[in-house]
């Protein structure tokens, strides 16, 4: 089933974020940019380098107006533990959404069902809820967050430049195009 430009579902979760238990809900999302970034457990090998990766662009993230949510299907209190514990993921500012339902990791439909475990998949949400992005890797191949955060720009640019598109390795301030009769045959 195809994701991109399906609406978010509803779901209501407890999270980690800066050292407090906080409830999030789909409710909170609207009217913004929001990642999810999945991932199958806390404690493990490659989900640190990943979740370290996007804590050091969390920043930039931030400057887009994007929220960034990290969802595993641990609870927000291993959350908690595994921020406590490792230095790569102690310098996380940005949301750790428990999932032990497994409600939102199906949702995104990346459920490993027989391991009760999400795949690593990555979704951008606009601020009217749909889903404008959408990654999925195997479990053993980690992400990178800078090619993410281009994509970011790509999704924010197409949104507010009705009629023009992003080429490949479009970067923030290249040319665009403008689809029309004109191009076809010509790229």
């Amino acid at each position: 089933m195809a994701i991109i430009n399906t609406k978010l579902k509803p779901f209501t979760t407890q999270a980690y974020h800066n050292g407090k238990f906080v409830t999030v809900s789909d409710a909170d999302l609207k009217g913004k940019w929001s990642v999810f970034f999945f991932y199958p457990a806390d404690f493990t090998f490659v989900c640190p380098t990943e979740l370290g990766d996007m804590a050091d662009l969390y920043p930039e993230f931030k400057k887009l107006g994007v929220e960034v949510y990290s969802v595993s299907t641990d609870t927000h209190f291993t959350h908690k533990a595994w921020h406590d514990a490792s230095d790569t993921i102690k310098k996380i500012q940005y949301v750790m959404l428990g999932d032990p339902t497994g409600t939102i990791t199906r949702n995104f439909d990346v459920m490993i069902e027989e391991e009760g475990l999400a795949l690593r998949g990555t979704f951008l949400v606009n601020p009217e809820g749909e889903i404008k992005v959408a990654e999925i890797h195997d479990l053993g191949i980690g992400r990178d967050a800078s090619e993410l955060l281009r994509k970011v720009k790509a999704a924010q640019y197409v949104a507010t430049h009705p009629g023009e598109v992003c080429p490949a390795k479009w970067k923030e301030g290249d040319a665009t195009l403008a689809p029309s009769l004109d191009l076809v045959g010509k790229i």
